[in-house]
Protein backbone atom coordinates (compact mmCIF):
# COMPACT_ATOMS: atom_id res chain seq x y z
CA UNK A 1 0.00 0.00 0.00
CA UNK A 2 1.24 3.58 -0.83
CA UNK A 3 1.40 6.16 1.42
CA UNK A 4 0.68 9.68 1.48
CA UNK A 5 3.29 12.34 3.02
CA UNK A 6 0.93 13.62 5.52
CA UNK A 7 0.04 9.83 7.32
CA UNK A 8 1.83 8.95 10.49
CA UNK A 9 4.96 7.69 10.65
CA UNK A 10 6.28 4.78 12.78
CA UNK A 11 10.39 4.25 14.10
CA UNK A 12 11.23 0.87 14.70
CA UNK A 13 13.69 0.31 16.46
CA UNK A 14 14.80 -3.38 17.12
CA UNK A 15 17.88 -5.07 16.07
CA UNK A 16 16.14 -8.79 14.25
CA UNK A 17 15.76 -8.28 10.78
CA UNK A 18 12.46 -10.79 10.81
CA UNK A 19 10.94 -8.55 12.96
CA UNK A 20 11.70 -5.18 11.28
CA UNK A 21 10.69 -7.09 8.39
CA UNK A 22 7.29 -7.72 10.03
CA UNK A 23 5.99 -4.48 11.12
CA UNK A 24 7.12 -3.03 7.91
CA UNK A 25 4.72 -4.99 6.03
CA UNK A 26 1.99 -5.16 8.96
CA UNK A 27 2.74 -1.24 9.25
CA UNK A 28 2.72 -0.36 5.77
CA UNK A 29 -0.44 -2.51 5.15
CA UNK A 30 -2.00 -0.06 7.17
CA UNK A 31 -1.41 2.95 5.53
CA UNK A 32 1.29 4.08 8.13
CA UNK A 33 5.11 5.56 6.57
CA UNK A 34 7.68 3.04 8.53
CA UNK A 35 11.59 3.66 8.82
CA UNK A 36 13.65 1.37 11.13
CA UNK A 37 16.68 1.92 13.11
CA UNK A 38 18.79 -1.71 14.32
CA UNK A 39 20.33 -0.25 17.84
CA UNK A 40 19.41 1.92 20.47
CA UNK A 41 22.03 4.74 19.15
CA UNK A 42 20.47 5.33 15.72
CA UNK A 43 17.03 5.10 17.46
CA UNK A 44 18.09 8.19 19.27
CA UNK A 45 19.30 9.87 16.41
CA UNK A 46 16.22 8.99 14.26
CA UNK A 47 13.66 10.59 16.74
CA UNK A 48 16.06 13.43 16.70
CA UNK A 49 16.28 13.92 13.56
CA UNK A 50 13.33 12.45 11.93
CA UNK A 51 10.61 13.51 14.39
CA UNK A 52 8.36 10.29 14.27
CA UNK A 53 4.78 9.99 15.39
CA UNK A 54 5.48 7.04 17.73
CA UNK A 55 8.32 4.93 18.33
CA UNK A 56 8.23 0.68 18.35
CA UNK A 57 11.05 0.13 20.61
CA UNK A 58 12.71 -3.26 21.39
CA UNK A 59 14.15 -3.87 24.76
CA UNK A 60 16.75 -6.50 24.13
CA UNK A 61 18.92 -4.07 21.82
CA UNK A 62 22.54 -4.94 20.96
CA UNK A 63 24.55 -1.86 22.00
CA UNK A 64 22.35 -0.18 25.00
CA UNK A 65 18.99 -1.37 27.07
CA UNK A 66 15.89 -0.75 25.83
CA UNK A 67 14.96 0.71 29.06
CA UNK A 68 18.17 3.22 28.78
CA UNK A 69 16.96 4.26 25.53
CA UNK A 70 13.30 5.23 26.23
CA UNK A 71 14.95 7.07 29.58
CA UNK A 72 16.93 8.96 27.05
CA UNK A 73 14.28 10.02 24.85
CA UNK A 74 12.18 11.23 27.64
CA UNK A 75 14.51 13.55 28.88
CA UNK A 76 13.96 15.59 25.95
CA UNK A 77 10.85 14.01 23.89
CA UNK A 78 7.29 13.15 24.61
CA UNK A 79 6.88 10.82 21.53
CA UNK A 80 4.69 7.59 22.41
CA UNK A 81 6.70 4.88 23.27
CA UNK A 82 4.96 1.28 22.47
CA UNK A 83 7.58 -1.33 24.06
CA UNK A 84 8.13 -4.57 22.02
CA UNK A 85 9.45 -7.30 24.10
CA UNK A 86 9.86 -11.39 24.82
CA UNK A 87 10.17 -9.97 28.45
CA UNK A 88 6.88 -10.22 29.65
CA UNK A 89 6.66 -10.43 33.29
CA UNK A 90 4.72 -7.65 35.47
CA UNK A 91 7.78 -6.58 37.01
CA UNK A 92 8.75 -5.69 33.63
CA UNK A 93 6.07 -4.27 31.82
CA UNK A 94 5.58 -1.76 34.79
CA UNK A 95 8.99 -0.61 35.21
CA UNK A 96 9.04 0.02 31.18
CA UNK A 97 5.33 2.24 32.07
CA UNK A 98 6.71 3.33 35.28
CA UNK A 99 10.05 4.94 33.07
CA UNK A 100 7.65 6.55 30.52
CA UNK A 101 7.00 4.19 28.00
CA UNK A 102 3.14 4.54 26.78
CA UNK A 103 1.87 0.95 25.82
CA UNK A 104 3.83 -2.92 26.29
CA UNK A 105 3.48 -5.54 23.80
CA UNK A 106 5.26 -8.94 24.58
CA UNK A 107 6.11 -10.95 21.46
CA UNK A 108 4.82 -13.33 19.38
CA UNK A 109 2.15 -10.77 19.19
CA UNK A 110 -0.88 -10.11 16.51
CA UNK A 111 -1.04 -7.32 13.87
CA UNK A 112 -4.23 -6.70 15.24
CA UNK A 113 -3.40 -5.95 18.60
CA UNK A 114 0.00 -4.18 17.45
CA UNK A 115 -2.18 -1.84 15.11
CA UNK A 116 -4.78 -1.52 17.95
CA UNK A 117 -2.30 -0.37 20.42
CA UNK A 118 -0.91 1.89 18.00
CA UNK A 119 -4.22 3.65 17.07
CA UNK A 120 -4.59 4.44 20.93
CA UNK A 121 -1.25 6.01 21.46
CA UNK A 122 -1.91 7.99 18.35
CA UNK A 123 -5.16 9.23 19.51
CA UNK A 124 -3.76 10.21 23.03
CA UNK A 125 -0.92 12.13 21.37
CA UNK A 126 -3.74 14.27 19.16
CA UNK A 127 -4.31 18.02 19.98
CA UNK A 128 -7.03 18.79 22.11
CA UNK A 129 -10.34 20.41 19.80
CA UNK A 130 -9.34 23.85 21.13
CA UNK A 131 -5.56 23.46 19.91
CA UNK A 132 -6.57 21.65 16.28
CA UNK A 133 -6.15 24.69 14.70
CA UNK A 134 -3.87 27.72 15.35
CA UNK A 135 -4.35 31.03 13.77
CA UNK A 136 -2.78 33.82 13.55
CA UNK A 137 -2.79 37.12 11.07
CA UNK A 138 -3.47 35.77 7.46
CA UNK A 139 -1.89 32.33 8.41
CA UNK A 140 -3.68 29.08 9.66
CA UNK A 141 -1.97 25.80 10.65
CA UNK A 142 -4.16 22.44 11.13
CA UNK A 143 -1.91 20.62 13.60
CA UNK A 144 -3.84 17.64 12.66
CA UNK A 145 -3.90 17.51 9.08
CA UNK A 146 -0.20 19.38 9.49
CA UNK A 147 -1.55 21.72 6.17
CA UNK A 148 -0.21 25.65 7.08
CA UNK A 149 -1.89 28.32 4.98
CA UNK A 150 -1.44 31.78 4.03
CA UNK A 151 -3.84 34.10 2.73
CA UNK A 152 -5.85 30.98 2.15
CA UNK A 153 -2.97 29.32 0.03
CA UNK A 154 -0.64 26.38 1.67
CA UNK A 155 2.72 27.19 2.27
CA UNK A 156 5.32 23.95 1.87
CA UNK A 157 7.28 23.95 5.03
CA UNK A 158 9.95 21.42 5.45
CA UNK A 159 9.57 18.56 8.72
CA UNK A 160 11.95 20.66 10.87
CA UNK A 161 10.29 23.59 9.85
CA UNK A 162 7.23 22.64 10.54
CA UNK A 163 8.35 20.94 14.06
CA UNK A 164 9.58 24.56 15.16
CA UNK A 165 6.06 25.94 14.27
CA UNK A 166 4.64 23.07 16.16
CA UNK A 167 6.08 23.76 19.12
CA UNK A 168 5.65 27.74 19.39
CA UNK A 169 1.83 27.18 18.06
CA UNK A 170 1.02 24.81 20.79
CA UNK A 171 2.67 26.91 23.23
CA UNK A 172 1.36 30.61 21.81
CA UNK A 173 2.00 33.66 24.21
CA UNK A 174 4.29 31.84 25.98
CA UNK A 175 8.13 32.51 25.68
CA UNK A 176 10.17 29.02 24.52
CA UNK A 177 13.57 29.70 25.56
CA UNK A 178 16.71 28.65 23.08
CA UNK A 179 17.38 25.14 25.26
CA UNK A 180 14.17 23.86 25.32
CA UNK A 181 13.89 24.42 21.86
CA UNK A 182 17.16 22.71 20.98
CA UNK A 183 16.43 19.92 23.09
CA UNK A 184 12.83 19.30 21.65
CA UNK A 185 13.75 19.90 18.08
CA UNK A 186 17.47 18.84 17.89
CA UNK A 187 18.30 16.53 20.89
CA UNK A 188 20.18 16.93 23.98
CA UNK A 189 23.14 17.02 22.87
CA UNK A 190 22.14 20.20 20.76
CA UNK A 191 21.40 22.59 23.01
CA UNK A 192 23.97 25.39 22.86
CA UNK A 193 23.63 25.35 18.95
CA UNK A 194 21.40 28.48 18.62
CA UNK A 195 22.54 28.98 14.89
CA UNK A 196 20.53 26.80 14.27
CA UNK A 197 17.28 28.49 15.86
CA UNK A 198 17.98 32.32 13.73
CA UNK A 199 18.75 30.00 10.10
CA UNK A 200 14.95 28.01 11.09
CA UNK A 201 13.22 31.63 12.89
CA UNK A 202 14.34 33.28 9.51
CA UNK A 203 13.23 30.90 7.38
CA UNK A 204 9.77 30.91 8.78
CA UNK A 205 9.49 34.69 9.24
CA UNK A 206 9.95 34.35 5.39
CA UNK A 207 7.40 31.97 4.28
CA UNK A 208 4.43 33.97 6.72
CA UNK A 209 5.20 36.92 8.22
CA UNK A 210 4.45 40.52 6.03
CA UNK A 211 7.80 42.06 6.82
CA UNK A 212 10.51 39.18 8.11
CA UNK A 213 12.67 41.91 9.33
CA UNK A 214 10.04 43.33 11.79
CA UNK A 215 7.86 40.16 12.63
CA UNK A 216 4.33 40.87 14.15
CA UNK A 217 3.97 37.06 15.35
CA UNK A 218 7.17 35.16 15.73
CA UNK A 219 8.55 36.97 17.99
CA UNK A 220 12.18 37.11 19.39
CA UNK A 221 12.99 37.73 23.30
CA UNK A 222 16.34 38.57 23.39
CA UNK A 223 18.95 36.39 25.11
CA UNK A 224 15.84 33.87 25.96
CA UNK A 225 14.16 32.46 23.26
CA UNK A 226 10.93 32.64 20.63
CA UNK A 227 7.03 33.47 21.41
CA UNK A 228 4.30 33.32 18.48
CA UNK A 229 2.06 36.54 19.29
CA UNK A 230 -1.92 35.71 18.08
CA UNK A 231 -3.45 38.16 16.76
Amino acid sequence: MSTEPGQPEILVIDDEVQIRRLLRVTLEGAGYRVREAESGAAGISEVSFRRPDAVVLDLGLPDLPGGAVLARLREWSQVPVLILSVLGQDDQKIAALDAGADDYLTKPFSGGELLARLRVMLRRAQPTDDLKVIRFGPVEFDLVRRVITRDGREVKLTSKEQALLRLLAINAGKVITHRQILRELWGPKAEEQTQYLRVYLGRLRQKLEEKPNRPRYLKTESGIGYRLVLE
